[in-house]
């Protein structure tokens, strides 16, 4: 088996609908694990053991998308430091992944012709992800 990096978002309440969100544009199988189906990390608090302990998508193409819930009893840290990245020459495929992940987000850059002769746009997403799209501009 090959090494596969995988985005790992951290959430407060979000991983959920967030990841129910990602599966609609991409598609693919989605895996839920709330806290409660671990007996060692029930609360007894229906709230909190309702959260995602771990969730995953796998989606065609190898787009795979991991997230959690950090508990109320945790820090937790929502970053901008960091962008998830989705880049290819399928023009008509990234548009439409574009497209769908521009349902109430925040355009950071629309998505045009770059300098550098790709197609590129920045957003954040409805759960505060922010998302970068670059589209090979070799063949247009």
């Amino acid at each position: 088996m090959s090494t596969i990096l995988n985005p790992y978002i951290s959430f407060r309440d979000q991983a959920r609908a967030a990841l129910e969100f990602y599966q609609s544009i991409f598609g693919g199988e989605l895996d839920l694990r709330p806290f409660g189906e671990y007996e060692f990390a029930r609360t007894g608090n229906s709230a909190e053991d309702t959260k995602i302990m771990h969730g995953q998508l796998r989606a065609p193409g190898g787009l795979n998308v991991m997230a959690a819930d950090t508990p109320d009893s945790m820090e937790w840290k929502g970053g901008t430091a960091i962008s998830i990245a989705l880049t290819g020459e399928n023009r008509e495929e990234l548009q439409e992944h574009w497209a769908r992940l521009s349902q109430d987000a925040v355009i950071g850059q629309e998505l045009t012709r770059a300098p550098w002769g790709d197609w590129f746009g920045m957003l954040t997403d409805k759960f505060g992800v922010d998302w970068m799209v670059n589209i090979d501009g070799s063949g247009q």
